[in-house]
């Protein structure tokens, strides 16, 4: 499902919006722009469905994400005005936030509980193959077929074979006596954090939002960035498709260790690799293959950390509403900063969006520091909480 969900909406833009503009006379910015909004309500709607999916399992949330991916790219493919386009994206947005890997953590958490850091790894690395797979396959719908039609077939995919998928994997309910837990906890008492877990909070959110723009910027604006260089369109994307393979190359290296570190140490492999990355790419030397790779295997490790963090500090027992709140923050800056940055662009060139890339790289490193000081004021030993 995570191949096709991030596929016909994350990535779909990239291919698809030039011909969208081209055919009907809308804005390409606007186009492109339909992301963020989506993107934003992805965000608004996160804690929400991290309640449901405490409460309902994530069997039923899953589902209903397909059914809303398949009416948000129906509702986009045939619309016949930029207003209806973007409704199809507000359908979208709320089928992401209940559909991509917030939601898929929080499912496996419930089923696999503080044991589930082995089945994240395995789902991001099969994640990882979404642009792989639908960006040559969404160039090739869009020859044969035309924009709208392709929206119309991924519609399809999501209805007829990635809902009936979910139905017969996934179980309808966790443990019986795990999900009484859960549900008394959900119904009765807010959630409750002490005063060093408010702070790792906190410091994890800073974190997420750091590396989440920095993947939203790179994914959205890399020609641009490298445009200006002296590199032909060719060149240019093929150096974008180095991003693929080492996002799964970093995913498999972080399996091949098979959990043999914790958590913090996965997020900070995440965060210095991908600093290092876009300094590199700041310096406008020689080396952009090799910081491409290395942001690359930075941005596929942070997917693992992103699900393995909250897991580690909190627990299972919360997991679903923690990843909830966490990710409200973090998507609505992945849906603000790409609109700035491509204002940036436009008046000012590559200079200070490369420059807003190396301040969140670093600053994600410092936020990193911090987490690593309140371990010190953590239980003595590495076993994570069982939650509330």
């Amino acid at each position: 499902m995570q191949i096709f969900a991030w596929g016909s909406t994350f990535y779909l833009p990239a291919i698809l919006a030039p011909t969208i503009s081209e055919d009907t006379g809308w804005p390409l910015v606007w186009v492109v722009g339909s992301l963020s909004l989506g993107l934003l309500v992805s965000g608004l709607v996160s804690p929400t469905v991290g309640n449901r999916i405490d409460k309902k399992g994530g069997r039923w949330v899953l589902t209903l994400s397909c059914a809303l991916y398949a009416i948000g790219l129906c509702v986009t493919g045939l619309a016949p005005s930029l207003q209806i386009y973007f409704a199809g994206w507000v359908i979208l947005g709320c089928a992401m936030g209940s559909g991509l890997y917030d939601a898929s953590f929080s499912s496996l958490t419930q089923i696999y509980g503080t044991k589930a850091r082995s089945a994240i790894t395995t789902l991001t690395l099969w994640g990882g193959f979404a642009s792989t797979v639908c960006w040559p396959l969404s160039a090739k719908l869009l020859d044969l077929f035309g924009w709208r039609a392709t929206c119309l077939i991924y519609a399809a995919i999501m209805l007829l074979v990635c809902m009936p998928l979910i139905r017969k994997v996934l179980p309808a309910r966790v443990h019986p006596v795990r999900r009484s837990e859960t549900t008394k906890t959900s119904k009765k008492t807010p959630l409750v954090l002490t005063a060093l877990e408010k702070r790792q909070m906190r410091l994890l959110a800073l974190s997420m939002m750091c590396a989440g723009s920095i993947g939203a910027l790179v994914s959205i604006h890399l020609l641009l960035i490298l445009d200006g260089r002296g590199l032909s369109l060719d060149e240019m994307v093929a150096l974008g498709a180095l991003i693929g393979p080492a996002q799964v190359g970093g995913r498999i290296l972080e399996m091949a260790n098979k959990e043999r570190h914790h958590a913090l140490w996965t997020l900070t492999a995440s965060a210095a690799l991908t600093a290092t990355g876009v300094v590199m790419l700041a310096t406008g030397l020689e080396v952009t293959a090799l910081a491409i790779i290395l942001y690359g295997a930075g941005n596929g490790i942070y997917s693992i950390a992103k699900g393995a963090m909250p897991l580690f500090l909190f627990g299972s027992e919360r997991y679903a509403r923690i990843v909830g709140r966490l990710a409200l923050p973090t998507l609505v800056t992945q849906a603000s900063l790409p609109m700035l940055v491509a204002w940036l662009l436009a008046g000012f060139g590559a200079l200070p969006t490369l420059l807003l890339l190396t301040a969140l790289g670093l600053g994600n490193i410092a936020v990193v520091v911090l987490l690593w000081r309140t371990r010190l004021q953590y239980a003595p030993s590495d076993t994570p909480p069982t939650g509330a």
